[in-house]
């Protein structure tokens, strides 16, 4: 469906197969994962794959897992096998460990040849290591995964978990809301940022977390989304957009490709991120919404 604002967004999702959140099994997690993005009229998002995940106790079953994704219409790339800051890793070893994914997923259904750092940790500055990098994936023929904004669901499954181990009671319709509140906030962040920086409205990509939120909540957030005037496109269609050849000579690059290009012409960091990516909002707002204990600001 097209909405006449031209703001599109794709969504992807890292850390596959992730470890068990506070609600799900991961086999419920996928089911319903899947399920959730049908009922919200996803029809391709991407997976990025962490093979090392595979082989710890919790990855058991992945594969059949990632399988299911791809039999619904959605894709598959690399986030690398162990999933290193490259900031701390010699370029030449964290090369060798995209290699080891991709030895992997090359050989899946699904596969497509992007690539995403992980943490979006690019070197954190140090342009050697970033440089070698970028150098190694062009001649390994893979794109960078980039993105426009980052949802921070991951924080707010992390409350969600920690609120329920301790014995309080999370309100799920109310969780549902603040969830969808959040992506979207952050949507209309970025699609600000970039008619300001760009002078256009990009195909942007959100980072999402193979989280048991997700499953249980992105068809509320897709509707959310289209509410805002926003059309949910094919992740195909978004890596499309020219954003994804840009390579900004950036410091600062853990907030996705437009803040990073924002940071090339000199904006400083603080000004390119939304403020509900700020954890002490994001707790403060839990804990007044989700468990209804209001906390001094």
């Amino acid at each position: 469906m097209t909405t006449g604002s031209g703001k599109r967004i794709a969504l992807s999702f890292d850390d596959v197969p992730r470890s068990p959140g506070p609600f799900l099994t991961p086999d419920e997690r996928t089911a319903k994962l899947i399920d959730s993005l049908a009922a919200g009229g996803v029809e391709q998002a991407v997976f990025f794959v962490t093979t090392g995940n595979l082989e710890r106790p919790y990855g058991a079953g992945g594969e059949r897992r990632i399988a299911a994704y791809v039999e619904a219409g959605h894709v598959i790339a690399n986030h690398s096998h162990g999933h290193r800051p490259l900031s701390r890793t010699d370029p030449a070893l964290y090369l060798a460990d995209i290699d080891r994914a991709e030895a992997w997923l090359s050989a899946q259904p699904g596969h497509r040849p992007w690539f995403r750092f992980a943490f979006l940790d690019e070197g954190a500055g140090d342009r050697a290591r970033r440089d070698a990098v970028r150098h190694g994936l062009a001649q390994r023929g893979l794109a960078y995964g980039s993105i426009t904004f980052d949802s921070y669901d991951w924080f707010l499954e992390d409350l969600a978990g920690r609120s329920l181990r301790s014995g309080r009671p999370v309100d799920r319709d109310a969780l549902g809301g603040f969830y969808a509140e959040l992506i979207v906030r952050a949507a209309e962040f970025a699609e600000r940022l970039a008619r300001e920086i760009l002078g256009r409205s990009p195909a942007h990509v959100m980072l999402l977390h193979e989280t048991d939120l997700a499953a249980l909540f992105i068809d509320q957030a897709a509707a959310a989304l289209r509410e805002a005037g926003w059309e949910i496109v094919p992740i195909d269609e978004a890596y499309r957009d020219p954003l994804i050849d840009e390579e900004p000579d950036a410091s600062y690059l853990a907030g996705g490709r437009i803040a990073a290009i924002a940071n090339a012409r000199g904006r400083p960091p603080r000004q390119l991120l939304p403020e509900w990516n700020d954890e002490r909002m994001i707790q403060r707002l839990f804990n007044e919404r989700v468990l209804d204990q209001a906390v001094p600001a």
